[in-house]
């Protein structure tokens, strides 16, 4: 047997798994809650949202600080980095397999339900029992109380997003070969420059947000369009913010002078995870935005 597969670390029991449950329930039960009581005086769900995403942020940055510490220790091996190659692929499919639902409902809905509801082969129910001046076409705009939303178009913000997200992955590609090349001023310069793209993003995405709600009346409201649009946007949001703090916590860490040319996985996860996300971002504008 090889001397690489003779020690493999385990950790001591750890109290974070429990916690990143408990704030992933509380995201959850907080945003539910928050979208019943938009228009209302109670905010308990926007508190209890708030409290989620703290808890959640505790919860990576100790764990991270665990993992890291474990690292720099020399307590994993190379079967280690295997088992931590094969656990960062099966998440991101994991993550590959949760957008496939949410686009498989926007297609159902899109190809099957509205044709569907508007006649389309042999169905015989018509406009008349859903509702006045019903058209089977997407996006649909029109709501079952009669008013009509405008759909988000590419132009504009979401361009200028797809654009930004597009760089961020070249620049984090350059940051990558300078880091192979151990070019740390390069490596730290480009990566930076990554993380203040990501921000960008999101900042635009919010700005996105708040011109659709003010001025398009398109929100969560506004039938299966909207719903579909903030689905899939909110939730590629929620995924570029734990992929910037990623990156973030990366570059803090190549500051400080982690990472070789030779031994630089948790750099290459986090490369993984970012890439994954704009590819993510690109079908998304493609299928939301454009068609």
């Amino acid at each position: 047997m090889s001397s690489e597969y003779q020690n493999y670390y385990v950790p001591h029991q750890s109290y974070w798994p429990i916690v990143g449950a408990f704030a992933l329930f509380l995201i959850a039960v907080g945003a539910g809650s928050t979208v019943q009581q938009i228009g209302t005086a109670t905010s308990w769900g926007s508190y209890m949202l708030y409290a989620g995403i703290v808890t959640l942020l505790f919860m990576l940055v100790g764990w991270f600080k665990n993992v890291i510490d474990e690292s720099m220790s020399g307590l994993y091996s190379a079967q280690m980095d295997r088992s931590f190659r094969q656990g960062m692929s099966w998440f991101i499919f994991s993550e590959v397999m949760f957008f496939a639902a949410f686009f498989g409902a926007l297609f159902y809905a899109r190809m099957v339900a509205v044709p569907w509801l508007g006649g389309a082969g042999n169905n015989e129910m018509t406009s008349q029992i859903l509702w006045p001046n019903f058209e089977a076409v997407w996006p649909l705009v029109m709501t079952p109380d009669g008013s009509t939303t405008e759909a988000m178009p590419w132009q504009g913000l979401p361009l200028y997003n797809t654009i930004i997200l597009v760089i961020s992955s070249i620049t984090l590609h350059i940051a990558h070969v300078n880091l192979e090349q151990g070019k740390r001023k390069a490596l730290t310069i480009w990566l930076a420059i990554t993380v203040l793209l990501g921000a960008a993003f999101l900042v635009l995405q919010v700005e996105e947000y708040i011109h659709a709600y003010r001025e398009m009346g398109l929100t969560l409201a506004s039938g299966v369009y909207g719903n579909t649009f903030f689905l899939l946007t909110g939730f590629h949001g929620l995924h570029v913010t734990l992929g910037g703090i990623m990156l973030f916590i990366l570059l803090l860490r190549v500051i400080k002078g982690h990472f070789t040319p030779e031994n630089h996985f948790g750099f290459q996860a986090g490369s993984w995870y970012w890439h994954f996300v704009d590819v993510v971002w690109l079908l998304l504008f493609v299928f939301v935005y454009i068609l």
